[in-house]
């Protein structure tokens, strides 16, 4: 895909791509000089991509819409958009639209009325999906937003909502399975995850040699992810946002007196383990969704007169979009590719965090976790969106990204630019400290315990290197690793979803029946 006449494809897929990740669009802040090391770097770059990233994106973004490939306006439809929009859709047939039947639920649970301080786990119901939320809640939310309504105009709002709506039964399955086949380690932390239930679940169907690979794959691409996507991608673009607010960290020193600083921070916390990082999570996750939902809702007030205008554009371009059927089918993809990068559904992640709450019952976690896409895409996205229509801010951008966003938080809300450097930050270092966790559960599936401050060590320099050099082809493939992820989750959890079906409906009967009482 580097080739001749494959290269720009691959450079637009991968730049719009990253803007909807937590952290948004890469910020170019490395420091290394031009000539010695910068020149060597440079080069190990160039051919890191040519030869390893760009083979890897050629499958990840094959383009499944190949009959138009090269035409003006050509469709892009991305096979790992369309292998995670599949396993969404069915999980929530498989399970009867859980995502709308469990909602309520969900929320009771959450706010700790099934809470048992006897049963076995380490965070509460609310600290696990904080734990995740923070992992996906970021600049995606911001920026991506920005960029879906540029290309697909507001109709795309309208189709990010449905993508999330679909991802909450993607979650709640991975994230009931991680409950199912958790352990307790020997240093007493829970381990669970893709890489427990891939493995021993699909050996207990008579496929364990599968079970395994999909497990260790999973586990290796969790890891490398969690270096690059989850942390030196955090870094870079966190250095960049605060740089420009706060010139002492501008240039050489500055940027790897930052680094310094942001590794001491992380490592504060991830020592820890999960108990802190839920802590912590719990603390920042709604203070940052707070902040940014009242100054939208503030926005919103301000121009109260433009919401139904502007939510009659959002319903009516996304079945009817000035390019025709075409435009349909376009707006579709571009609006649920941007929900399916920005919440995570069906990579499995979040499982890990959600193993570990107190809990005696699987598909009440699962429940839980349903509620991630919910906040992530139909919330914090939906309120992004809406503020851009009302505003006019996508009209004559036709790039969009976070400086839409911010522009048009900016016509009612002056100062608010800068409060969104500090969001930038927050939105870094909490995606950081869950994918700390993440990965350091799959670096103990697959070296033991003992071993698990060595990965510790390892993620707080990767927070230096992140802040300090230019690694775009490293953290790109970084990335795509985390997206990889997908494979093996959804292709175990469809084949597991029969052991899931059968634990809802017992639950759900007890549920109903009266049977299962909040304790409080």
């Amino acid at each position: 895909m580097v080739g001749a006449g494959m290269g720009t494809r691959w450079t637009m897929v991968v730049a719009l791509w990253a803007s909807s990740w937590p952290g948004g669009a890469f910020a170019q802040a490395g420091n290394a000089d031009e000539g010695g090391i910068g020149a060597v770097l440079k080069s190990l770059d160039a051919w890191f991509g040519a030869n390893v990233v760009g083979p890897i994106a050629s499958v990840l973004f094959f383009d499944l819409a190949f009959w138009d490939n090269g035409l003006p306006g050509e469709i892009k439809l991305p096979f790992i958009v369309v292998w995670l929009i599949a396993g969404a859709t069915f999980f929530t047939l498989r399970f009867g639209f859980i995502n709308l039947r469990a909602f309520r639920h969900a929320w009771i649970v959450t706010t700790g009325h099934y809470d048992d301080p006897d049963d076995p786990g380490e965070v509460t119901h609310f600290q696990a999906l904080s734990s995740a939320l923070s992992a996906t809640v970021g600049l995606g939310n911001i920026a991506g937003v920005a960029v879906a309504v540029a290309m697909g105009g507001p109709g795309a709002i309208f189709w990010m909502i449905v993508a999330g709506f679909l991802g909450m039964s993607s979650k709640f399955t991975e994230c009931t399975l991680g409950q199912m086949y958790r352990e307790v380690g020997k240093d007493g932390h829970i381990l669970g995850g893709p890489m427990r239930y891939l493995g021993v679940g699909l050996g207990e169907r008579g496929m364990p040699r599968l079970g395994r690979f999909l497990a260790v794959l999973f586990a290796v691409m969790c890891i490398g992810g969690s270096f690059g996507g989850g942390n030196m991608f955090q870094a870079n673009q966190s250095y960049a946002q605060v740089a420009d607010v706060l010139p002492f960290f501008a240039g050489g020193w500055g940027s790897l007196a930052y680094g310094v600083i942001l590794a001491f921070l992380v490592g504060i916390v991830i020592i820890g383990g999960i108990r802190r990082i839920g802590q912590v999570a719990g603390f920042i996750v709604p203070i940052m969704c707070g902040i940014y939902l009242l100054a939208g809702f503030f926005i919103i007030f301000t121009n109260v007169d433009q919401v139904g205008p502007a939510f009659e554009k959002i319903v009516s371009e996304a079945f009817t979009p000035k390019a025709g059927f075409g435009g349909l089918l376009g707006v579709l993809i571009t609006g649920f590719r941007r929900a399916a990068f920005s919440n995570e559904a069906g990579v499995g992640s979040a499982s890990i965090a959600h193993s570990a709450a107190a809990t005696d019952e699987p598909v009440r976690e699962g429940i839980v976790a349903l509620l991630e896409p919910f906040i992530d895409t139909i919330v914090v996205c939906s309120m992004t969106g809406l503020v851009v229509v009302i505003t006019g801010a996508y009209e004559g951008d036709a790039e969009g990204g976070v400086l839409m966003t911010s522009n048009a938080f900016a016509t009612v809300l002056p100062w608010f630019p800068n409060v969104l450097s500090l969001a930038v930050f927050l939105f870094a270092f909490s995606t950081m400290i869950s994918w700390s966790y993440y990965g350091e559960r799959c670096w103990t599936f697959l070296f033991g315990p003992e071993l698990s401050m060595v990965y510790k060590v390892m993620f707080l320099g990767f927070v230096v290197f992140g802040s300090v050099l230019e690694l775009g082809n490293v953290i790109d493939f970084s990335d795509l690793m985390i997206l990889g992820m997908s494979f093996p989750n959804i292709l175990g959890a469809v084949l597991l979803s029969g052991k899931v079906s059968r634990a809802l409906k017992d639950y759900w009967r007890r549920y109903k029946s009266g049977e299962m009482q909040p304790r409080r």
